[in-house]
């Protein structure tokens, strides 16, 4: 069942056309990656999902309703909470303090906590009381996931979270993500290293210059196909 979706979704900077009638689909339970070069619109993609960019209403629905027109704040509320590229911690609080921030606009109960938190990612609770910036690239990027697990959503969207870390990083940070999953989260990945989607998503879109050049299953897609989706030609 679509949990998520979105129905010929424009999006703009100004003048600027960004996305082109954009159609993706979140089923619950499921991953979705988003692969594509950089300036194919997948960043942007993500901000009007959140609410930072603005949507004709319908063009996006969660749980059945429209959602497009709301602001960020009433989309995180809903349950569809953003982890950042650049992570973007607030670099005057402690560990502690930045998660804690992500629970500011949960409403009700849910599974995440600061402890679960901290046994998802256990490095974060030895520096719980350190300066969020003052931790390494990945730990860093451990706690703006966990600050966004802090809202108990219900879509949990990834914004290039391998972006400049060391491959055993990556490789500890995707690993959280199928416990995320079972703890009822569907989640939304935006890669730009395909192999990395690959192995961990249900359903794969494959975007350039605004637009959905490829979809379909991992193990459905070919390398040319997306050598072609991803950069308009065919592989060597």
């Amino acid at each position: 069942m679509a949990l998520l979706e979105t129905h010929g979704l424009t999006a703009f900077y100004g003048d600027f056309q960004a996305l082109f009638g954009v159609d993706i689909t979140l089923d619950a339970g499921a991953t979705v990656a988003i692969i594509g070069a950089n300036g194919a619109g997948k960043t942007t993609l993500l901000r009007a999902i959140s609410g930072v960019l603005a949507s004709p209403g319908a063009a996006i629905q969660f749980d059945g309703e429209p959602v497009g027109h709301l602001e960020a704040d009433d989309v995180l509320r809903r349950g569809i909470a953003m982890v950042p590229e650049g992570r973007k911690l607030f670099p005057s609080l402690s560990v502690e303090e930045n998660l804690l921030i992500g629970a500011h606009r949960r409403a009700g109960h849910g599974y995440w906590s600061l402890d679960r938190v901290y046994e998802l990612f256990p490095i974060l609770a030895e520096r719980r009381s350190n300066p969020g910036t003052a931790l390494s690239g990945g730990q860093q990027q451990m706690v703006a996931i966990g600050r966004a697990l802090m809202s108990n959503p219900r879509v949990l969207l990834c914004d290039e979270i391998s972006l400049g870390l060391a491959p055993v990083v990556i490789r500890d940070i995707y690993a959280a993500m199928p416990h995320i999953r079972d703890s009822g989260a569907s989640i939304i990945i935006v890669e730009q290293d395909i192999s990395q989607a690959l192995a961990v998503a249900d359903h794969v879109y494959c975007m350039m210059e605004g637009r959905i050049t490829l979809q379909g299953r991992p193990a459905d897609l070919t390398r040319d196909a997306i050598h072609e989706a991803y950069f308009g030609g065919a592989a060597a």
